[in-house]
């Protein structure tokens, strides 16, 4: 009898360390999440309202987070090279700069790419291709060739 009473305090015990395990975020007190990852993670209403982790970024980091925002179809096809999709289950480099977009069109932000130069010029590079007129196949075929010596394993990115 003692030692089912000594196996179930251990069980009880060890509770919480199993949830705290298993949680794939830690929320904080300010509605900003830690993934498992480190990476930090915070929900807005819409695109228009950056999150806090970026206030007190760079004018141009911000506004690279903007527009990755506005260019979802454009950024989802473009693969980051930054190791990300290993390090952070990536698919993509959208992925780098926002993990969701709800259907009451909310956002929920990352921050990976505050931390990453190979993430923000993924994306700045591929923006304003798209909008000197490049087709989503060019860019990514460009960034392919681009990055394909020297950086990481690029995201499981599909074809275009």
């Amino acid at each position: 009898m003692k030692k089912y009473s000594s196996l179930f305090l251990v069980f009880i015990l060890s509770l919480p360390l199993l949830g705290a395990c298993s949680d794939e975020e830690h929320k904080d007190h300010d509605g900003v999440h830690q993934a498992s990852n480190g990476d930090l993670r915070e929900q807005t209403e819409s695109a228009e309202v950056i999150p806090t982790f970026l206030d007190d970024k760079s004018e141009n980091m911000q506004n690279i987070y903007r527009a990755a925002a506005m260019h979802q179809d454009l950024l989802e096809n473009i693969p980051c090279y930054c190791g990300c999709g290993e390090s952070a289950n990536h698919k993509n480099n959208y992925d780098c700069f926002i993990h969701e977009n709800k259907k009451d069109g909310s956002l929920v932000w990352d921050d990976h790419a505050t931390r990453c130069k190979a993430c923000l010029d993924i994306a700045v590079k591929s923006i304003l291709e798209y909008k000197d007129g490049k087709s989503i196949k060019e860019i990514r075929t460009m960034i392919d060739e681009q990055y394909k010596d020297g950086f990481g394993e690029p995201t499981p990115t599909p074809e275009v």
